[in-house]
């Protein structure tokens, strides 16, 4: 489970980005995104218009079993702790297919992905940061910007993808990341005709894509906390009643805390499927170098604003990261 790895301080750097002089993650434009606003809007009409007439049970079915598998395999495990995180190694084959079932989310392709994760991560660290990166604006405001606008700051920072941008398949992926549901819906509708379709692009893209950002909304907004980044201008929150869901991912608390480690729920009682997928990856050999919070170089980093939680299941957090 990762033990002998050394303390290391980038486990927890921002990966992709690359800070010039100047670069300020405040002064900035909210533009209209056409891409990704009409992508949204349509996933989100056919789920209203088409969806109650071509309801069955088998098309819930197979909205959720996808739904659950690709933000478990893809989203969790491929995109937010493997690619962008790095938090464990395994074979680029198996990199590449957790990141293409995360591809299948439906929010848009690998290397966007990236850079929209760590343009945020970077920005929530600093001092300051607009509006659109910290979601301060109401919720409906929100959703809006979040799904169907992009941010233009006036001085941003740079982004070199490393490996991941030379990748021909995450290039693919990149420039093709809509098309891939088109396999997807040739299948459900072989399986189950129309209604398998409508259900199981359309209804399962929404939700994904609309839950994501109401649990990122949430997360940076209220609920429960057991740390604070020093320094860092947003603070996040826990989001309990998502966490399965979520695969994990709703214990954003921890993960502001730790955000190098590729376990998320960290106490008894937080349910971290992700976290199991790679203990599963482990012990099928395709998994190692799984880094763990006591392993990150926090100290001084971060303060603790709740009690210790009993039968702590991280006991090393609190003695690595300090106590306030």
């Amino acid at each position: 489970m990762g033990l002998g790895l050394p303390l290391d301080p980038e486990r927890c750097r921002v990966n992709s980005l690359v800070e010039l002089p100047g670069s300020s993650p405040v002064a900035g434009v909210v533009r209209w995104d056409p891409a990704h606003s009409l992508w949204n809007g349509t996933m989100l009409a056919a789920s209203l218009l088409l969806a109650p007439l071509l309801f069955s049970w088998g098309a819930l079915a197979a909205c959720l079993l996808l739904a659950s598998g690709t933000l478990l395999l893809g989203h969790s495990v491929g995109f937010h702790r493997r690619l962008i995180h790095r938090s464990f190694d395994c074979p680029l084959w198996l990199e590449r297919l957790l990141v293409w079932a995360g591809t299948l989310v439906g929010m848009s392709g690998p290397l966007w992905m990236i850079r929209t994760h760590d343009l945020r991560d970077w920005a929530q660290r600093q001092a300051d940061c607009h509006d659109y990166l910290a979601h301060r604006r109401r919720p409906l405001a929100d959703a809006w910007w979040q799904m169907h606008c992009r941010l233009e700051l006036e001085c941003p920072p740079s982004f070199d993808l490393g490996r991941a941008g030379r990748d021909g398949f995450y290039r693919f992926l990149e420039a093709t990341w809509m098309a891939q549901q088109l396999p997807v819906a040739a299948l459900l509708f072989l399986a189950g005709g129309w209604g398998w379709v409508v259900w199981g692009v359309c209804v399962r893209v929404t939700l994904s894509v609309s839950g994501h950002w109401f649990v990122g909304h949430l997360a940076h907004r209220t609920g429960p906390q057991s740390w604070l980044v020093n320094d860092a201008g947003v603070q996040a929150h826990d989001v309990p009643w998502a966490a399965i869901p979520t695969m994990g991912e709703a214990w954003h608390n921890n993960h502001h805390a730790f955000p190098g480690s590729a376990r998320i729920g960290l106490y008894p009682g937080q349910s971290d499927w992700g976290y199991g997928f790679v203990l599963l990856l482990e012990q099928a050999g395709l998994a190692w170098n799984i880094a763990l919070p006591e392993h990150l170089a926090r100290e001084g980093k971060l303060t603790r604003v709740a009690p210790e939680h009993r039968h702590e299941a991280q006991p090393a957090v609190a003695v690595t990261a300090g106590r306030a």
